[in-house]
């Protein structure tokens, strides 16, 4: 539909669809940064989904049973923000609109997670919206089953592009949804053919539509710019037993004489002398970021007219047993139990007396079998790869379109689909997901994994086979720079315990956190245990700690993780027995040691002993703790990987790899 006649057949319609694209405009010319050209195309669709189908209150962006909405084309944030201050949203002021990018504002160039009330995640990266959606209406699903319609029954909408399309975790995310049935979950394509280098047949040729029909999808169509197209398009979305993409039709930049349907409209300001040309043909007589009263009161009233099917969902609430209800808001505000910590505990004690020898990826099915029963919000899985991660327990059920109470989760060959998905969980609220991969293919799940950071959302990753102990598989399989990665990602905990104790004892803390990811990188080989005493406190909270402690003068400190502390533990043996005073600390979680007191980190690296790290990976991020920290640089070395691993037994590997304790007595008698 042309401008001439979406204005005549639907004045009402355009002067609101005006009213965002015109803040969207200002803004990206005011901040001389953005991308003006999708919420130009965009706005028409943007709406009618707020105006007639989108269940939300803007003044309680936080109601749990309110619709999603996800703006997976992030680039062109102006169509939320502009969205959220024109509905009413708290905090989007005008002043917010008009420091568009600028420093500590709230509008920043991509929509940030917990920057502005009703931004449901971070979508800077393309198809990471579009594949949290995913988990959203899983999570939807799941609390449905649970706690009934009458309190869970929402839809998750998306608005993707051309380029959320084109990223590879798009097709895993779509392939999930798609035989989840996923029929909550709305995907609005913005199919405006443009990306930044040009038209889309400059890259892809994909048939878009024949692609998500492929996948499961229910597939339909409309005018982007004709309201009552659209409004027919996601009136029977919403009746679909399937996912639904609905291909919108735009133009990119719509209704600019020069910019529309290029790429000149996607990523810069249209321009001044444009803009008063698009203010002529929008027949937009207002100065920049004015929103005249009337418009400003007819959107307002699109924002409160969910205030009363908010008012009859909290009356429903009321209406369940308290105990329901507590456990309700107990999920939905990310609470553990409060049995979590007394079952952790008993489970440690048992370990400690019955000394198992296991993989901790073992302990970590041992911890969950304990920890589902009383945490019926966990939702695990894998990615294919559950016989070896050990991440189903048995009393957990496949959650599928047959069995929504299902607990566990089978993503396939989706490492980044299941990573993104798990985000969306957790965004959305009364989900705690785990999944669980080769610690190796991280790599798969990088983007994500990054944003579970950035966003403060505490993902759970069982990152198993977890350094050249992997073994025969060789070394496309066996980690090597993948912990450091993990640990110089900001706001992340990286765990690798050495035992069944430890390993209990970081899954209580990744279960308690409430704004930190935690990657549990766990080892295929049988471990002992190491810690026979038992103790209630949480010693892996501390990050570090003294394992076992020099018999005669302190001259060496051996500091490992995972697998090589009983390695250090031989060592120390070793060194014992030749007089040579040997402490050894276990380093479960670097993050976390370095969060200690000055005074506790010096009580465990003293001054004064040489100090040797031993651990199956690069060196890279061991320096703090050799070096700094009152160490030494002529006086600290590391056995570990210089390069890649092998295929050859595990046994073998470690000692053609020089990670041996007979290594490690040599290296300290190197430096003393």
């Amino acid at each position: 539909m042309d401008i001439a006649t979406l204005r005549s057949a639907h004045p009402d319609h355009w002067r609101k669809a005006c009213a965002i694209r015109m803040l969207a405009i200002d803004a990206v010319q005011a901040a001389n940064s953005g991308h003006p050209g999708m919420p130009m195309g965009m706005a028409d669709v943007a709406t009618v989904l707020f105006s007639k189908h989108l269940k939300f209150d803007a003044t309680n962006p936080e109601w749990p049973d309110r619709d999603r909405f996800i703006l997976s084309a992030g680039h062109g944030s102006m169509l939320l923000y502009a969205l959220l201050h024109l509905t009413g949203s708290p905090g989007m002021t005008i002043e917010e609109i008009k420091n568009f990018r600028q420093w500590g504002s709230k509008t920043a160039g991509h929509p940030e997670y917990g920057h502005a009330r009703g931004i449901e995640t971070t979508t800077g990266p393309l198809g990471q919206g579009i594949s949290n959606s995913v988990g959203f209406a899983i999570a939807e699903e799941s609390l449905r089953a649970r706690f009934g319609r009458k309190i869970v029954d929402h839809h998750t909408w998306v608005i993707a592009g051309d380029g959320c399309l084109m990223e590879g975790v798009s097709q895993e995310a779509i392939g999930l949804a798609g035989m989840q049935k996923l029929s909550k979950l709305i995907v609005l394509w913005d199919n405006n053919n443009i990306s930044i280098d040009g038209k889309i047949s400059l890259s892809d040729l994909t048939d878009q539509r024949a692609r998500f029909a492929a996948a499961g999808w229910t597939v339909l169509h409309c005018d982007g710019h004709d309201p009552d197209d659209i409004d027919r398009a996601m009136t029977a979305a919403k009746a679909s037993d399937k996912p639904v993409m609905i291909d919108c039709k735009t133009h990119i930049g719509f209704g600019s004489p020069k910019k529309q349907d290029t790429a000149g409209a996607h990523g810069s300001p249209i321009g001044a002398e444009e803009i008063v040309k698009v203010r002529e043909i929008y027949g937009w007589d207002y100065p920049a970021f004015v929103i005249p009263a009337d418009l400003k009161a007819e959107w307002e009233a699109i924002g409160s007219r969910g205030g009363q099917d908010r008012a009859a969902w909290d009356a429903r609430l009321n209406d369940l047993s308290a105990a329901k209800r507590d456990e309700f808001n107990r999920v939905m505000g990310r609470e553990a139990p409060k049995k979590l910590g007394a079952v952790l505990r008993a489970l440690k004690k048992q370990m400690s007396e019955a000394k198992p020898k296991v993989p901790t990826r073992k302990s970590s099915e041992m911890v969950l079998e304990v920890v589902s029963p009383i945490m019926p919000e966990l939702l695990g899985g894998s990615a294919d790869l559950t016989g070896s991660n050990l991440t189903k327990t048995a009393g957990q059920g496949i959650f599928n379109a047959e069995n929504r109470k299902g607990t566990y989760i089978h993503y396939g060959i989706r490492e980044h689909g299941m990573a993104a998905a798990m985000n969306g969980m957790v965004l959305h609220g009364g989900v705690r997901p785990y999944g669980g991969t080769f610690l190796c293919f991280t790599d798969y799940a990088r983007g994500a994994m990054r944003l579970s950071a950035l966003m403060g959302v505490p993902t759970i990753y069982v990152m198993t086979h977890d350094s050249i102990g992997q073994g025969e598989d060789g070394p496309t399989h066996q980690p090597i720079e993948h912990l450091a990665i993990c640990r110089a990602t900001p706001n992340t905990w990286l765990f690798r315990p050495a035992d069944t104790i430890e390993t209990a004892e970081a899954y209580e803390l990744a279960l308690n956190a409430t704004k930190t990811p935690s990657v549990l990188a766990l080892s295929r080989q049988n471990l002992p245990t190491l810690r026979t005493e038992h103790t209630s406190k949480n010693l892996t909270a501390q990050g570090a700690y003294v394992l076992a402690e020099a018999t005669g003068k302190r001259q060496a400190i051996l500091i490992a993780t995972g697998s090589e502390v009983q390695i250090a533990l031989k060592a120390r043996e070793l060194l014992e027995a030749e007089g040579i005073g040997t402490r050894v600390v276990s380093m479960p979680c670097m993050e976390l040691f370095a969060e200690q007191p000055e005074s506790y980190r010096r009580k465990v690296l003293p001054a004064g002993p040489v100090r040797v790290a031993i651990e199956a990976a690069g060196s890279f991020g061991w320096d703090r703790w050799l070096s700094g920290e009152r160490g030494r640089t002529g006086k600290s070395g590391f056995i570990g990987m210089k390069g890649f691993g092998a295929s050859a037994p595990a046994e073998k590997l470690y000692i053609e790899f020089g990670i041996t304790a007979e290594a490690t007595v040599a290296e300290v008698k190197s430096l003393l």
